[in-house]
């Protein structure tokens, strides 16, 4: 009985790398220490401080240290994100991939990207942001059109003195 009680129950995991903790909660779990891969099946969450990334399969690439060298998430990507510049993303996409090395986040198929302390919002098919370089790429395939929504201030709206 036991047996089909710890099977049906969501495999929970905490690591901690950095200084933080990364807590997975996945329906199934696969492993391999020497290698350094930790792949995470079914309904899956990750959470690392305030970051929160869910999707159908992730896999963690580490080094010898345990350290995190790559993280990607396939199938019904959702995330939001703080940047080490503390900027605030949040969106979706088919795939996403991770390089904490490099400060680079890389979103494929269907990217819809909204930066939300300024509502920039980025919609396409490859989206790539590298905090360390602080450039931002996207790109469409299909016929279809990156679309890029702004948030301009008009100068014309600010508020004039009521002094005389």
């Amino acid at each position: 009985m036991n047996k089909y009680v710890l099977l049906c129950v969501t495999l929970f995991v905490t690591v901690a790398w950095g200084g933080q903790e990364l807590n997975v909660l996945s329906d199934n779990f696969k492993g391999d220490q020497s290698k350094g891969i930790s792949v995470f099946t079914g309904k899956v969450r990750l959470t690392k401080g305030s970051d929160e990334l869910n999707a159908t399969k992730v896999t963690i690439y580490t080094d010898k240290a345990r350290k995190p060298l790559k993280y990607i998430a396939e199938g019904n990507v959702s995330f939001y994100i703080v940047t080490e510049g503390g900027e605030k993303y949040k969106g979706v996409s088919q795939r996403a991939i991770y390089l904490p090395n490099e400060s680079e986040y890389q979103f494929y198929t269907k990217v819809d990207l909204i930066r939300i302390d300024d509502f920039r919002r980025v919609k396409g098919d490859k989206v790539v942001v590298n905090e360390n370089e602080g450039f931002a790429n996207a790109d469409s395939s299909g016929g279809e059109p990156v679309l890029m929504t702004f948030t301009l201030e008009d100068k014309n709206s600010t508020k004039k003195s009521t002094k005389k």
